[in-house]
């Protein structure tokens, strides 16, 4: 009789521990080809070797079992890859924000650099293409990419009066939600889609310029707080931001330049 690979033997094979096979089969997940009546030993077989290894890098990846059994469990092979790949694309957002965070404490952890170089600059009034909404702290960049694109779409052609910028209210980030606003400064804003002409009203900025990708640009924002409570300055209104260079202009993060600018009043009469 016909009895195939002992469990130990099917553990080594597959890298799964003796313990963790007998879970799987408890479980339904991975069933031996057969078992023992008399000796209730489980017997598998070389064919059951890859949905065991399916298994196994779906765990290390930390898919739930009921998961794991669903994909295993679809037949249809664009289902089952959509499946594993929403699991997937989960875990690259998941070590981006990992990575984000590497980048940004070990700067954090870096002595100070001597100081940023701050200039308090008064912007005029101005129209300029733009689109807004209110929106959750979590979706900004999501909603960014699509407003940006829009916006790219609406204006394309339209002689070009500056780089792009945003404006972010407090709330976003005090409460979580509030108001977004993206534009492109064009000659004659058009109205298209969510696209419409929005007029900015003059502002007192202090400004500084992040260097790199915005893994840690989050840095440059409480430097430069404490550069405004060092000079007796005051938060009053969104934060503007202007893409000076970003993806759009080269892929290489090190290229980009995002300058941040903080509407501000004096408390005091000198810097």
């Amino acid at each position: 009789m016909f009895r195939g690979l002992t469990i130990g033997e099917f553990a080594q094979l597959t890298h799964l521990s003796v313990r963790t096979l007998r879970r799987y089969h408890e479980s339904g997940l991975l069933e031996p080809a057969s078992v023992d009546p008399a000796s209730g030993y489980r017997y598998y077989t070389a064919d059951q070797i890859p949905a065991a290894q399916v298994i196994h890098r779906l765990r290390e990846l930390d898919v739930p079992l009921a998961d794991v059994a669903k994909i295993l469990a679809t037949e249809d092979a664009a289902e089952r890859a959509d499946l594993a790949g929403g699991h997937l694309r989960r875990l690259e957002e998941q070590l981006d924000r990992t990575r984000a965070a590497v980048v940004s404490l070990r700067r954090l952890l870096r002595p100070d650099d001597g100081g940023l170089d701050v200039e308090l600059r008064s912007v005029p009034a101005r129209t300029v293409a733009a689109v807004e909404d209110v929106v959750d702290h979590h979706d900004v960049l999501s909603w960014y990419g699509e407003a940006m694109a829009e916006l790219d779409a609406a204006v394309a052609g339209l002689p070009s009066l500056g780089p792009p910028g945003g404006r972010y209210a407090n709330e976003v980030f005090t409460g979580g939600r509030g108001a977004v606003l993206v534009h492109r400064p064009v000659a004659d804003p058009p109205v298209r889609g969510r696209v419409r002409p929005v007029h900015l009203p003059p502002a007192e900025l202090a400004v500084v310029v992040h260097r790199g990708p915005h893994d840690d640009i989050d840095v440059t924002y409480g430097r430069l707080g404490a550069w405004v409570v060092d000079h007796a300055l005051v938060v009053d209104g969104p934060v503007h931001e202007t893409y000076l260079v970003g993806p759009r202009d080269d892929p290489d993060p090190a290229t980009w330049r995002t300058e941040i600018g903080w509407p501000v009043f004096r408390l005091a009469s000198s810097l």
